[in-house]
């Protein structure tokens, strides 16, 4: 990456005009007080950036509490936007530029070691002369604090400026702040203008006129006022383009994959997803049924798939804790489902809006006896929008739950992906009502695959009890002891018939050599950051990410064995193979290491960490350098 040293740099030339800095990518923040539009800020800079041909990915700063204390450390709220020349598949390392609207939001971002030692803070000093002696205190002594470190510190009258055009400054100054940020990167005004328009197009002009005023304001007063200014040169994009986050793409891709049910309740981090798609849903006909709590939501989704619709139900970790002897009725009557777990730290109510990868084995293991079902985890936004028409498919073909899971790092993050191409195939056709033939029996397991043909109610000569007691292929009470074997064998088959059709996923690096890093999900673009940049410092390392984690595809053992060492890098917790009490024996390793090392006997060790926040690059490198010793 390129670095800017000294903000002589950008002086300004001999015109009197500031020298634009050509920079190949840049990691800006934005933090307040939770409700004073930051996240809104950072979102349309990021729709900006994006839509001038830069790659970027967006990752909400969320605090743990839905209203946490005003200028606190730990309450900060914003966004950090990673915009580059190129495409980007991570929210990178530390910042190189922070608009702090209070002093302690920025002074959590630096002490939890957010932003580069020398980034450049554009502060609001509306604090250094407060009526509050305490607060004015607060304020100069982490002014006096921080300019001894080599942070670049500008402090910026905005309050000051912003009420020059509103009344309330706190419900305008996001759009000031984006103004001003569009000075510093070059951003066409224009196009800012018409993001304006587009975020606050179903309020009118009375609420759209004064948030362009203000983002004119900041942007002359950056023009005027600060001596730096660069310019992230596009990536070079030439397809049709959307700029979404995860739980948006999921929500698009219900609606692209032909499922018209959504049964939901509300959890954070996945509740924006069932939000969309309430907006849009009844638009092309479907239904979002919002329900008194987690089991209903599941109980009315298994419904609605057995009438004939395959549906959809939206989560969080909490939530498939609760769903779990529902979906296990899924698995035993062999309706087809599709779940998404939009997972977050826990246990328990744990880290309610940060990120964790911690449902993997519960999503695996969690209903009681042997209950078969499909789970595979996007790794990118683009990844979310397919999923569920992937999903969809998988579940109806092979009459089982399929577990989507997401993960915060996901749900909030913007990332810009080829404009979708609908096409038919993705939605199923028209369930065939054609009268069940004569001796065909509701559980026909297929001897080789265990698959069998869907009767759905109402069907000519398709009369049967579905029960969530095991049953025999006549759907009849397991009272003979082969039947409940039978039954548990064929649901197998089906797991296996579908682990036939999946490809071995392909190695990034070399086939063979002294690392191999293996990921699941949203730290899939991390991990082949670093493993590509320690890659070009001569280091023998090479990654593998898998999709489908049940079943898992032919040919990773054999890929694991060509390496000497295999690490896993996950957010979900393991021990530490540093600290002294930690040994081979009472050692708990991360979730895929976990199993990978049962499946495969393969000496598979593990890297995680569970700080709530996205992996940096440099963490990973730093792992890789280390273990190369």
């Amino acid at each position: 990456m390129d670095k800017v040293d000294t903000l002589a740099k950008n002086a300004p030339d001999q015109t009197g005009e500031k020298k634009k800095v050509i920079i190949k990518e840049h990691i800006i923040e934005i933090v307040s007080d939770a409700g004073e539009g930051a996240q809104k800020a950072g979102q349309s800079f990021g729709g900006i950036s994006a839509k001038a041909g830069n790659g970027i990915w967006t990752v909400e700063i969320i605090p743990a509490e839905i209203q946490p204390p005003p200028r606190s450390k730990a309450g900060g709220s914003g966004n950090r936007i990673r915009v580059g020349s190129f495409y980007i598949t991570n929210a990178g390392d530390e910042a190189d530029l922070v608009v702090a609207f209070n002093e302690q939001s920025l002074l959590g971002r630096f002490e939890s070691g957010n932003l580069k030692p020398d980034a450049i803070v554009l502060l609001e000093d509306k604090w250094r002369n407060h009526a509050d002696p305490d607060i004015k205190k607060m304020y100069r002594d982490a002014i006096d604090d921080l300019k001894k470190t080599p942070l670049r510190i500008y402090e910026v009258p905005m309050e000051k400026e912003c009420l020059k055009i509103v009344q309330n400054a706190q419900r305008g100054k996001n759009m000031w702040a984006l103004g001003m940020l569009c000075s510093v990167y070059s951003r066409d005004l224009e196009s800012a203008r018409n993001e304006i328009r587009l975020t606050f197009a179903k309020k009118g002009e009375k609420v759209i006129k004064p948030n362009i005023d203000l983002l004119e304001s900041g942007f002359q007063w950056a023009e005027e006022n600060l001596d730096f200014k660069f310019e992230i040169p596009s990536a070079g994009i030439t397809k049709p383009q959307i700029v979404i986050n995860g739980n948006t793409a999921i929500a698009l891709g219900v609606v692209a994959s032909g499922m018209d049910v959504c049964a939901m309740y509300p959890i954070t981090p996945a509740t924006s997803a069932s939000h969309f798609l309430s907006e849009i849903f009844e638009n092309v006909g479907g239904v979002v049924h919002q329900a008194e709590d987690e089991i209903a939501a599941a109980a009315f989704a298994v419904g609605a798939s057995y009438a004939g619709k395959c549906a959809v139900t939206i989560t969080s970790g909490p939530g498939l804790a609760l769903k779990t002897e529902v979906l296990g009725l899924a698995s035993m009557a062999e309706i087809p489902l599709v779940l998404v777990d939009v997972q977050r730290g826990g246990p328990s109510t744990g880290l309610p809006t940060k990120v964790e990868q911690g449902d993997l084995l519960m999503s695996l293991f969690h209903t009681h006896g042997d209950a078969p079902k499909i789970v595979m985890a996007p790794a990118t936004i683009e990844d979310c929008f397919y999923a569920p028409v992937t999903a969809r498919k998988i579940a109806e073909t092979f009459r089982m739950p399929v577990y989507i899971l997401s993960d915060a790092n996901l749900a909030t993050g913007q990332q810009p992906f080829a404009k979708p191409e609908f096409k038919e195939e993705w939605v199923a056709p028209p369930f065939d009502q054609s009268p069940v033939p004569d001796g065909k029996q509701p559980y026909d397991w297929d001897e080789e695959t265990g698959l069998s043909t869907r009767i759905i109610p109402g069907q000519p000569g398709g009369m049967h009890t579905v029960t969530g007691l095991a049953h025999s292929r006549q759907s009849k009470v397991a009272y003979e002891p082969w039947t409940n074997q039978e039954g548990m064998e064929n649901r197998s088959k089906k797991l296996a018939a579908f682990q036939k059709t999946l490809q071995t996923p392909k190695v990034n690096g070399d086939d063979k050599g002294d690392i191999l890093i293996v990921g699941w999900g949203s730290t899939k673009g991390v991990i082949e950051e670093a493993v590509n940049i320690a890659r070009d410092q001569g280091y023998s390392v090479s990654s593998l990410h898998i999709k489908y984690l049940q079943p898992m595809a032919s040919g990773i053992k054999e890929i694991m064995q060509r390496f000497k060492k295999v690490i896993t890098v996950e957010i979900n917790y393991s021990d530490s193979y540093k600290d002294k009490i930690f040994d081979e024996n009472n050692r708990r390793y991360a979730n895929l290491a976990l199993l990978l090392r049962a499946r495969y006997l393969v000496d598979v060790d593990c890297w995680s960490n569970v700080y709530g926040q996205p992996i940096k690059p440099h963490s990973i490198l730093d792992l890789i350098k280390e273990r190369s010793e």
